[in-house]
């Protein structure tokens, strides 16, 4: 388990509580529309209720799961009030939100499964993407890790000149070689570096494409190549980072960057500023990859790792 105090908890908490407050607004909204008037869940209820988590970005896959768990409750109880209704959705949102074992740290200063722990973050640009790796570079060393940045994302100059300034500001080095470099030669410098600082985590940015999936896919697998060459199971986080503010297009990005390289953990960004949060459901249920890490706010500390039943308890509230 991890060291942080029960004050850092609770203040954890209560990010979190504000971060999600458009989500539960508007979902709390629409599913008492989808009940005025009612006593018990009937097939109005239930298709009032679809369109609720259809239109709150649950998604129709995971949606229609949900619908049919309810009518096998109906069908087996014969009845089920509309006061009845928040617990039974609260549980089996739970149940979606389940996550996968893994063998990730449980919290930030919790033991390293390996050393260094090598996370290789991928996503379009313009979901957070940059910033989370600050976050995250920052969320470790305040937990006392040795961090190193790698700016393999070397198709954009911007792309370098941002991480740079982060990795100035939360004061952690950086690997960079500057625009039109090989990335996977950004990637092997940033390992032999970690290597020789004895550093615990390392953090590699890489290009936001996603219109070629083969050419993501190759510079991928040789960045991957490349590194086992220095440690052999990295990276131990392929990290693919998503906006929730856009909804569907998040699960279509997950869909798109699933299928183009081996992605076993989620960063959901800018939930703070949207009424979409219920794309963590549909993305968790569809792709049964485990999101990792939630942006709650601009603040460094705001980026926190994903509980789900912390989640749900907030969530229903």
């Amino acid at each position: 388990m991890g060291l942080f105090s029960k004050k850092e908890k609770d203040a954890e908490r209560q990010t979190l509580d504000s971060g999600l407050a458009k989500t539960k607004e508007s979902f709390f909204q629409k599913i008492s529309r989808s009940i005025l008037g009612k006593s018990t869940v009937d097939d109005d209820v239930l298709d009032n209720l679809e369109e609720t988590l259809i239109t709150s970005d649950v998604g129709v896959e995971t949606t229609l799961k949900v619908i049919e768990k309810l009518q096998e409750r109906i069908r087996r109880d014969k009845y089920i009030s509309t006061s009845e209704l928040n617990s039974i959705l609260r549980a089996e949102i739970a149940q979606l939100l389940r996550q996968p074992q893994t063998h990730f740290p449980a919290a930030f200063d919790a033991p390293l499964p390996k050393k260094p722990y090598v996370i290789l973050v991928v996503g379009v640009n313009g979901v957070g993407k940059t910033t989370t790796i600050a976050k995250l570079a920052y969320r470790y060393k305040e937990a006392g890790r040795s961090v190193i940045l790698g700016a393999a994302d070397t198709f954009r100059a911007a792309a370098v000149e941002q991480l740079q300034l982060w990795a100035d500001r939360v004061g952690v080095p950086i690997v960079q070689q500057g625009m039109g470099a090989d990335p996977a030669s950004v990637a092997y410098d940033t390992l032999q570096s970690a290597l020789a600082k004895d550093a615990d985590v390392v953090i590699i940015d890489t290009a936001g494409r996603l219109h070629n999936k083969v050419g993501l896919m190759n510079e991928l697998t040789k960045i991957r190549r490349v590194m086992q060459k220095l440690v052999p199971d990295a990276p131990h986080e392929v990290l693919l980072v998503l906006d929730a503010s856009t909804g569907q297009n998040a699960i279509e990005q997950a869909r798109q960057f699933t299928q183009a390289t081996d992605v076993n953990a989620l960063a959901l960004t800018k939930l703070d500023g949207t009424a979409k949060g219920g794309v963590i459901i549909g993305i968790s249920d569809q792709f049964q990859v485990p999101v990792r890490y939630i942006g709650l706010g601009e603040k460094m500390t705001d980026l926190q790792l994903f509980n789900p039943s912390e989640f749900v308890d907030s969530l229903f509230e």
